[in-house]
């Protein structure tokens, strides 16, 4: 037990003295964020920018070739994918495919963890971006952007990174992932907004990572906390029944779903399947 705390206690300080090592977004990442906030960029000059790395082209060809766009012609190159997105939903995109980069260890057993995280995020955000394709389909003058929620939805655990990063430090930690998961539960959420702080998110994006496990804070209005949240109540990740009953009921007294029953019915269920193979 003093190697876990011993840890707990380093991440604590850590934080306070602003210490902690965080990840860094991908260079690509940066450089279509970049481009996507200049007024004067065109979709050539970004279709340019995203060919230059190879994954990320796939990608986009992947997610303009989604059900979730609804097309039937299929592209074949950056410059359709872009044009089909749009300048305006790349830059939540590109970043939310090269965030998956940073989920990465040389260290087999917190690789393990990371991959373990990351697939539960797309679980978490397939879910949410489900909720509000149903939703936009409703709400059609919604303020609520979808890629928005996309990017949200993808960054919303970030903060378990670093603490598996400083947790490589101390293996023993590893075998009591009770412990490991009482730290994460802990303090994931200010350590995530402190690293979409870094990476220059804007303040709504902080406030979200920092407060969508904090279920004392409900949104009087649809908040695109509720998709995630409805994401984590799908996943089993808030493991208070009542807890989870009175959040689903709060949905649908918002208008956010059409009954409590919505997200076990088929034609949802397969609306999430279709939004999973975008990743």
């Amino acid at each position: 037990m003093g190697t876990e705390n011993a840890l707990y206690t380093i991440l604590v300080e850590k934080i306070k003295q602003d210490a902690l090592v965080l990840p860094t977004l991908p260079k690509i990442a940066l450089k279509v964020r970049e481009s996507a906030d200049d007024p004067d960029v065109n979709l050539a000059q970004m279709s340019e920018i995203i060919s230059h790395d190879p994954a990320l082209s796939l990608g986009m060809i992947k997610v303009a070739n989604s059900p979730l766009l609804g097309r039937a012609v299929k592209v074949e190159t950056v410059n359709q994918a872009v044009t089909r997105i749009g300048l305006r939903q790349i830059k939540s995109i590109a970043t939310a495919m090269a965030i998956e980069q940073v989920f990465v260890s040389k260290n087999k057993i917190v690789a393990m963890y990371l991959k373990k995280s990351w697939e539960k995020t797309i679980d978490v955000a397939s879910v949410a971006i489900a909720l509000m394709t149903f939703y936009k389909q409703k709400n059609k003058h919604s303020s609520l952007s979808l890629d928005e929620l996309t990017l949200a939805a993808l960054v919303h655990s970030i903060g378990v990174l670093p603490i598996l990063t400083e947790a490589e430090n101390h293996p023993d930690v590893f075998a009591n992932p009770t412990f490991l998961q009482q730290a994460i539960v802990k303090l994931s959420s200010n350590i995530g907004a402190e690293v979409t702080k870094a990476w220059g998110f804007s303040d709504q994006f902080i406030e979200l990572v920092k407060s969508w496990s904090d279920l004392t804070m409900l949104p009087e209005e649809v908040h695109y906390i509720d998709f995630i949240r409805a994401g984590a109540i799908a996943n089993d990740i808030f493991k208070n029944e009542s807890t989870c009953k009175v959040l689903i009921k709060s949905y649908v007294d918002k208008g956010l779903i059409p009954d409590i029953e919505f997200m076990q019915s088929d034609e949802f269920l397969s609306t999430v399947a279709d939004v999973k193979q975008m990743f």
